[in-house]
């Protein structure tokens, strides 16, 4: 019962936690798209497209796939350095 009720607890709180992690993801982003953008177009149109889609999921409420797609716009900025 104990495991039971721990569980509970750590999924309910880990939703806020990764609400909050969605802005601070986008601002890393947009941060990254003004300081040093990508060379090549088409990745650059893929992490703004990337970006655009969390910010929807963050704001529908869908905060671990907003965590994942802004994870892959981070992780194509970071390759194309």
């Amino acid at each position: 019962m104990f495991r039971l009720t721990a569980f509970l607890a750590a999924a309910l709180l880990s939703t806020p936690l990764l609400a909050m992690h969605c802005p601070a993801d986008m601002a890393k982003i947009d941060t990254l798209l003004q300081s040093d953008p990508p060379s090549d177009p088409s990745v650059l149109a893929q992490v703004k497209e990337l970006r655009a889609e969390g910010e929807t999921l963050h704001k529908a409420g869908d905060h671990s796939q907003s965590v994942k797609v802004l994870g892959e716009a981070l992780q194509l900025l970071e390759a194309s350095e």
